[in-house]
């Protein structure tokens, strides 16, 4: 029985050289296999499936324009269809610390639609730059392939998950209504406030959040294609970039246009930025969410306890019976990277050269992983945490009334001079608001116990 042969010989401008035998890549994804062994980050499969809609919508639009025949635009569009539904997986290995262009990948994705495609029609009927790649550059469709796997990513895995977190707040809102607790400044107690004001302030940060994800869409929704090597459009014929934006929207769902500026489309990565930095705006929120919940958590008994959240695991291999604030850690550690990944996407947008930036790959991986993993611990903050929380009223009840600062209530009657005197004598002498009074001679009992209410001070 004869050997099946592990390699087969590939060919391009500068040479031979061997591709394993099982895949459909070409020579120029091998040479950045054995150029680029930097690192484990792989491009990510979100880009991958971006350039599959890309390639598909590309080959529709020069069908169109009639630049390319119809049964090499239809083989085009199986093979991208095979890679949208996950059975070329394994032919996209390349790494993320490559040519910053991305030209590899593209290439990448241009061979093995190739290489598909011929095996599909059992002739040599699709060649990667002259077909697959046909009125297109690296330098336009990379940036392309960024922008639809962004909004792709925030509308199928951020924004749900953003939502389901909004409506889980909405039911612990309204299930801790008429609780008063003691509200809090500087880490100092201060003036009460209700359980559910407090909750609120959390919901609408996430509301906010989700305004300004949107907002951020609009820049990431005008794409490059079109502009090819610089921006002017070299080899595309002309309404290329309107007609290929049509059917990556028809073909995604989604509103993508093209942009006005292929100049800027090309060189500039502010859309990123802009767009990280609404993601940026939501992990600092969810830093101070996560850290109000286990900061209120926090004991059981010697911390503020005010409230209770899920046990979830065993948290202390030595202490039995300790419970930690597990998910809350998980969304402020998620937070920092995604802090860190902001930094990195605002010094990599500022390092465009002339007619090109070529930082595009930590770029999108980066942005990504911001998405993937805010989207991801927001689903699990929800379901581990936030739906389990539980008020501890006598605790509220009791912090409430051992706060100095309801002493605000009487400032409208005795002043806020005296009102610090009264004050500071309690928290010296270890006696109630209302024994300082008495005591310093500011108000009667009953003119006392008239006017204060702490539950009545929201």
């Amino acid at each position: 029985m004869a050997k099946k042969e592990e390699w087969r010989l590939e060919r391009d401008s500068m040479g031979e050289i061997r591709v394993p035998a099982d895949k459909y890549w070409g020579a120029q994804s091998e040479r950045s296999i054995e150029n680029f062994r930097i690192g484990t980050e792989k491009m990510p499969p979100e880009v991958i499936r971006a350039f599959a809609y890309l390639k598909k919508s590309a080959a529709q639009a020069n069908e169109a324009l009639e630049k390319l025949d119809k049964k090499r635009c239809q083989t085009i569009g199986k093979v991208c269809d095979e890679i949208l539904k996950g059975k070329l997986d394994g032919n996209f290995p390349l790494a993320v610390w490559q040519t910053g262009s991305g030209t590899q990948s593209n290439m990448n994705v241009n061979e093995v639609i190739a290489h598909r495609g011929n095996e599909m029609a059992g002739e040599a009927l699709l060649h990667p730059n002259d077909h697959v790649n046909m009125s297109q550059s690296s330098n336009d469709t990379f940036p392309t392939a960024m922008h639809i796997a962004a909004v792709w990513e925030l509308e199928k895995h951020l924004l749900p998950s953003l939502d389901e977190l909004v409506a889980a707040f909405k039911k612990l809102e309204k299930a801790n209504k008429g609780i008063v607790t003691t509200g809090r400044t500087h880490l100092q107690d201060a003036v009460p406030v209700a359980f559910s004001q407090e909750i609120s302030g959390w919901r609408t940060m996430l509301e906010r959040n989700r305004q300004e994800i949107k907002a951020a869409e609009k820049g990431l929704l005008e794409l490059a294609l079109g502009g090819t090597a610089v921006g002017t459009g070299l080899n595309a014929p002309k309404g290329f970039d309107k007609k290929v934006a049509g059917f990556i929207a028809k073909n995604t769902g989604f509103p993508f246009v093209t942009a006005p500026n292929k100049f800027h489309a090309l060189t500039s990565l502010d859309d990123m930025v802009f767009a990280h930095g609404a993601l940026k705006a939501l992990a600092a929120n969810l830093m101070k969410m996560a850290n109000d919940v286990r900061w209120l958590a926090s004991g059981p008994r010697d911390g503020l306890g005010e409230i209770t959240i899920p046990a979830n695991e065993p948290g202390s291999s030595i202490m039995p019976g300790k419970v930690n604030p597990t998910q809350c850690e998980a969304v402020t550690m998620v937070a920092v990277q995604v802090m860190g990944n902001d930094a990195a996407i605002g010094f990599a947008a500022s390092q465009g050269n002339f007619q090109l930036n070529v930082f595009l790959p930590v770029t999108i991986y980066n942005f990504l992983q911001s998405v993937r993993l805010l989207g991801d611990v927001m689903e699990s903050f929800r379901k581990n945490c936030v739906v389990g929380i539980k008020a501890n009223k006598e605790k509220m009840a009791h912090n409430l009334h051992n706060s100095l600062m309801l002493v605000t209530a009487l400032s409208p009657y005795i002043g806020y001079d005296k009102c610090a005197q009264v004050a500071k004598l309690a928290f010296k002498d270890n006696v109630s608001l209302k024994e300082a009074v008495l005591k310093l001679g500011f108000m009667e009992e009953k003119e006392f116990d008239k006017v204060f209410h702490p539950e009545k001070m929201v």
